[in-house]
């Protein structure tokens, strides 16, 4: 059956010469990246400072409603910050931890920086509950639900999990913290553009992501929605110029604040950035994000089925409906299997308690994913490791 899906890989310049399946890190640069950074080099060349006036300004929100427009979030309810993390900080400046709401509750699959952050948010009063794992590969639903009560402030979850690709039950986790009256933070960075998210249908109060990853677009630009009814009410402490209601009055004294998305902005935006997101998020809307995540399905089984076949250990669910876009597979010497698919320009990584994480992408084919694994089959033969019957 033809894969339509393979007529954007023409626009990917990296793949002609790699097998590229680390999108979960870093996805594969769109090759109108190097138009779009050079009208913004000639933008900045012949407009000068009438640049901000005639484009720059305005690009943040288009930008965001372009983010916003694959997950289904309304006009203008999208800000752009410059990681996640920054997004979790502009969250937490909106609360107050001194009363008896001030539980913070999320799962040690969490990516770290996330843990990081909120574990620093202790010495503001926040009173910090990490749900723990099991198995290392899936979050324990009910026991993150358990811990969500009446004294929850805020649950930042993944969608779906860094380490091992499992898609975190948002809805029954979003349910349960607006019954007893605390916030969802959730964070689509490893879901956003492999797997389908509906802010509007999950009713999340905070999405937050980067688009670097299966966006496509580059370092430096991440999002954070905001649900529009908390947007007109909520105002961040962690804040700045661009969140004024009149920021070309530089007014002393307090902020009054504007409209969302720019009132969940601080200072200048990295405009650069916005330039480089363009051109990944345009073939992503185009592709179709459902389109995208039946290929995942079918890529990501296939790797589950080739490590099978040798009995490496897999380090991600089997349900496929509880499974994102990375397979991390644990064979023998996986770091330095790791290191040597490199050098041989097959493009992965490698992570704690997880092992070598393939992430194939739309523009990836299904003969790419039999490469790399065979390509893994002769490291460990030069390496004298035994291969498992197949």
């Amino acid at each position: 059956m033809t894969d339509d899906l393979l007529r954007f890989r023409p626009e990917f310049p990296i793949l002609e010469r790699t097998t590229y399946m680390i999108s979960n890190s870093l996805g594969a640069m769109p090759r109108g990246v190097s138009d779009s950074v050079q009208e913004y080099c000639d933008t900045w060349a012949t407009r000068g400072v009438r640049a901000w006036e005639e484009k720059w300004w305005m690009m943040a929100r288009e930008v965001g409603d372009s983010i916003g427009a694959i997950m289904n979030a309304p006009a203008g309810s999208v800000s752009l910050q410059l990681n996640v993390t920054s997004c979790q900080a502009v969250i937490a400046s909106c609360f107050d931890f001194s009363g008896r709401r001030k539980k913070v509750v999320y799962s040690d699959m969490n990516f770290p920086s996330v843990m990081y952050f909120w574990e620093a948010q202790r010495s503001r009063g926040a009173r910090v509950q990490m749900v723990p794992t099991d198995d290392g590969i899936h979050v324990p639903t009910e026991r993150l639900l358990d811990a969500s009560d009446e004294e929850t402030l805020l649950v930042p979850i993944s969608h779906v999990v860094f380490r091992s690709s499992y898609i975190n039950d948002a809805k029954a986790i979003i349910e349960k913290a607006h019954r007893v009256g605390a916030h969802v933070v959730l964070d689509t960075f490893q879901s956003l553009g492999n797997v389908p998210v509906d802010v509007q249908e999950l009713n999340v109060d905070f999405t937050v992501g980067g688009v670097l990853k299966w966006l496509c677009g580059g370092p430096g630009t991440s999002y954070l929605y905001v649900r529009p009814d908390l947007g007109r009410k909520l105002e961040p402490k962690l804040t700045g110029w661009f969140a004024h209601e009149n920021p070309f009055a530089f007014e002393t004294g307090e902020i009054r604040y504007g409209d969302a998305p720019f009132r969940f902005m601080q200072g200048t935006s990295n405009v650069p950035g916005f330039y480089t997101a363009m051109p990944g998020l345009k073939i992503i809307r185009e592709a179709g994000v459902q389109r995208i995540r039946e290929k995942s399905k079918k890529m990501t089984a296939r790797l589950i089925e080739l490590a099978d076949q040798r009995g490496w250990k897999v380090n991600a669910p089997r349900d496929p409906e509880q499974h994102g876009g990375t397979v991390a597979i644990n064979m023998p010497n996986s770091k330095e299997v790791c290191a040597e698919l490199l050098r041989q320009d097959v493009l992965v990584d490698w992570r704690p308690n997880a092992g070598v994480r393939f992430s194939p992408h739309f523009y990836n084919t299904m003969e790419e994913i039999d490469l790399a694994i065979h390509a893994v089959d002769e490291i460990l033969k030069n390496m004298g490791v035994a291969a498992a019957a197949r």
